[in-house]
């Protein structure tokens, strides 16, 4: 083979092989985070928080923190592309799935890392965080709460919410109903019933109190141990407890970054709670309020010319068992349009300005697509909202559903909401509408 015969040999091989590159598509096409399960992690005590920074997920630090732990709060989601270039975020807590859409994903000026950003606009909070090799770090902000911010990280490729060891066969049963208490150890303690569905050392659940229910809670039974976790933009709770010879469960509840407290617990498959229609007391028969739309113009009720049933539901933007409650009831009036019914919601929100409390209320009315009135009561004060509402004697929680008849008379008022992550939701449903339907035919 001559010389000149091999170069052209070569640069034949060449052209093949460029041609041939060209064509070639990229294994992984997506056009930012890497698609799949993240394990993310809110760090709510403070002498748990990491370092500012990208942290390799192999050193000595990560290891320490990749345990349960009271400190930190675990939490699923999920990267999902829809084409090359369309991608949203999806948190999972138990049965229930959170599409995050809100998202921007681009380069910090400063360092030019890469920051990607997902917005929770219903509850005005956001995770930020800069993205490196398969692991977030940034923090968990709350817009409506000063200087609220929880240091966050996240690990892809990671699917467990909990760690366990492998192969455990002597872990404890909890699968049942619990009479629970919480602050058991305090001056003002309160009642609740933990309802836990275990599969092998797989558990899910939730609490139901008498002003609301804690969602969807996920977690595991390790041994005598159990870890529950929640997270959903507004909520970030984490329960740990031990379960006792005696047969009891002495647990720690933490909520965010302040709050905490004890609880105890005792399986009880009749447990009850006080009934939501007991718990605040009509004081006036008929009544006439005026606030605020979300536009800002005074609107009154009930208006004095609707001769239907009127529902006034007391809330805020902030509270997740409200946004239970508000999709619920948008679903109900979109199932039922004939009946002769209006409801307005009254919002109590954290805002310290009312121009931003009413920005609020309306990117809350537009995202839900909520289709009646929401009107703006002032501050998210539970004593504040009993003094300016006259016809029952407490707000003892949000939400509360004040329900009035076609001649304006209060007939009933529902204190808190047992969501869809309870066994009471479709109890609920079958009795509202019972309840609503008589009041629709009386005369």
């Amino acid at each position: 083979m001559t010389l000149r015969f091999t170069f052209a040999l070569l640069g034949l091989m060449a052209i093949i092989g460029s041609c041939f590159l060209s064509c070639v598509e990229p294994i992984h096409p997506y056009s930012a985070v890497a698609p799949g399960m993240w394990r993310g992690k809110l760090f709510i005590e403070p002498n748990k928080s990491i370092t500012p920074g990208i942290q390799d997920r192999y050193t000595s630090q990560e290891k320490l923190f990749d345990r349960n732990d009271v400190g930190i709060l675990p939490f699923l989601f999920e990267v999902k592309y829809e084409n090359d270039t369309s991608w949203y975020i999806e948190i999972q807590n138990g049965e229930e799935r959170i599409p995050v859409r809100d998202i921007s994903f681009g380069r910090s000026k400063a360092d030019a890392d890469e920051v990607l950003k997902m917005e929770f606009p219903l509850y005005d909070s956001y995770i930020e965080a800069v993205v490196k090799e398969g692991i977030m770090q940034g923090h968990f902000v709350v817009r409506s709460k000063d200087n609220y911010r929880i240091p966050f990280s996240a690990h892809h490729g990671e699917a467990d919410r909990f760690f366990m060891e492998p192969n455990q066969e002597d872990r404890v049963d909890l699968d049942g109903t619990w009479e629970v208490t919480f602050d058991y150890d305090s001056e003002d303690p309160y009642n609740a019933i933990g309802e836990f569905n275990q599969q092998g050392n797989r558990i899910s659940g939730t609490f139901l109190t008498e002003t609301g229910d804690y969602r969807y809670l996920d977690g595991v039974v390790e041994k005598n141990k159990l870890w529950m976790s929640v997270f959903d933009g507004a909520h970030a709770f984490l329960f740990h407890a031990k379960y006792q010879t005696d047969g009891t469960l002495i647990g720690i509840f933490r909520s965010g970054k302040h709050y905490e407290n004890n609880w105890i617990a005792e399986k009880n498959d009749d447990a009850k709670l006080i009934e939501p229609d007991s718990l605040s007391k009509a004081t006036l028969e008929t009544f006439s309020i005026t606030f605020p739309n979300e536009n800002g113009t005074m609107t009154t009720f009930p208006d004095p010319s609707d001769d239907g049933i009127k529902i006034l539901q007391i809330m805020g933007t902030w509270c997740p068992n409200c946004r239970d409650e508000t999709i619920f009831l948008t679903d109900f009036l979109k199932k039922n349009p004939e009946l002769n019914i209006d409801v307005t919601a009254l919002a109590f929100e954290r805002y310290k300005e009312q121009a931003d409390a009413l920005e609020a209320i309306k990117r809350y009315k537009e995202k839900l697509d909520i289709p009646y009135t929401m009107l703006y009561g002032g501050p998210s004060s539970k004593s504040a909202a009993t003094d300016i509402l006259p016809m029952i004697d407490e707000v003892i929680s949000y939400p509360t559903m004040i329900i009035l008849d076609k001649n304006n008379k209060v007939r009933r008022v529902h204190t808190g909401f047992s969501g869809p992550a309870t066994s009471k939701f479709e109890d609920f449903k079958l009795e509202f509408m019972a309840f609503i339907s008589n009041l629709n035919e009386e005369i």
